[in-house]
């Protein structure tokens, strides 16, 4: 068994003559939660449509559980995803839903199969209660039961917490991280909620204007976003001594005779006083990091909140802005 569970390769696709994925190659590990982050319009929307099959590349390659070409159709099999909105029956139950999707699969699982999944997405006890009635939230919650309904390898999610409350974000987070430990499931998510794939992800892909930027782990993440304190100094070894002098450890030294000091009670004028008294000329100080939310606004050079984002339809204009508290389209 690979330990690849979708690899692509110059992946590319275009709208009139725009492309939309402009030759993204990426690779996502088994059991691992991969977080796709990009504004409206980047291509992730397009780029998991390629992946679930909804959509043809016009050139490159996807690796899908280690089979491509025309055993990419098997493959999808063992794949569950939600795209966009869920597509549901809106005269129908929850439980009517699941059944109308297992007779159109033609899957063989049975009702413990359809509870398992609706009580995995925190939508058991609906009752009567038809879907045309549901709160938006309740829509994602169904969408992710539909995509569980078949117990998958690798999960396919386009913004599955969008309108949930703090709650149910919490409820689904802790049932992918469940997933993926317990059952080895793979997990490719978008959302524009920056602050909760930072708690949920181990891997991140960053897509601006349909080119991958930047891939990197939580571990590499956190420590591109740790807090700290900088010291410019032109004596970095000096400098570095003093900070030992005075009981400063967790420090170390970057380029351009920089310290960086990462102990969260540092004493910056402490530190500055003994840097001084040692001989160290210190040309500044100052507190430098970033969240999750900075860190992707640097990257591709824009500023201001994070954005709600919907699809990548070509043509829709630039982004929305999320209100805080607030998913896209409430």
């Amino acid at each position: 068994m690979s330990d690849i569970v979708l690899k692509t390769r110059e992946l590319c696709k275009s709208f009139g003559g725009r492309p939309a994925v402009d030759r993204v190659s990426m690779e996502i590990g088994r059991g691992r939660i991969y977080g796709f982050i990009g504004k409206n319009g980047a291509g992730k929307t397009t780029f998991m449509r390629m992946v679930c099959g909804l959509a043809a590349p016009n050139s490159g390659e996807i690796e899908l559980l280690g089979k491509t070409g025309r055993d990419l159709t098997a493959a999808r099999r063992r794949i569950g995803g939600v795209i966009e909105t869920p597509s549901l029956y809106p005269n129908m139950t929850a439980y009517e839903n699941m059944e109308a999707r297992r007779r159109e699969a033609g899957s063989t699982a049975g009702k413990e199969r359809i509870a398992r999944a609706l009580a995995l997405a925190g939508i058991a006890d609906t009752g009567r209660k038809k879907a045309r009635a549901f709160s938006l939230g309740m829509k994602q919650r169904l969408g992710l039961a539909l995509a569980l309904l078949e117990e998958p390898e690798f999960l396919i999610l386009d913004e599955p917490i969008n309108g949930l409350d703090p709650t149910g974000i919490a409820d689904v987070r802790e049932t992918l991280k469940s997933l993926a430990r317990e059952k080895g499931v793979t997990v490719l998510i978008s959302s524009h909620i920056l602050s909760e794939l930072h708690l949920l992800a181990n891997d991140y892909g960053i897509i601006h204007n349909g080119r991958l930027i930047k891939q990197l782990t939580a571990d590499e993440l956190k420590n591109e976003c740790r807090r700290f304190v900088s010291v410019e100094t032109d004596d970095p070894i000096k400098a570095g001594e003093a900070l030992k002098s005075i009981g400063v450890a967790d420090f170390d030294a970057a380029d351009g005779g920089e310290l960086r000091i990462y102990d969260q009670d540092a004493d910056t004028a402490r530190i500055t006083a003994a840097l001084v008294s040692a001989g160290a000329v210190v040309r500044g100080v100052s507190l430098q990091g970033q969240d999750l939310e900075q860190y992707f606004l640097g990257l591709i050079g824009e500023g201001g909140p994070a954005w709600a984002e919907t699809d990548d339809a070509p043509g829709r204009s630039g982004p929305r802005l999320a209100r805080p508290g607030k998913g896209a389209g409430e």
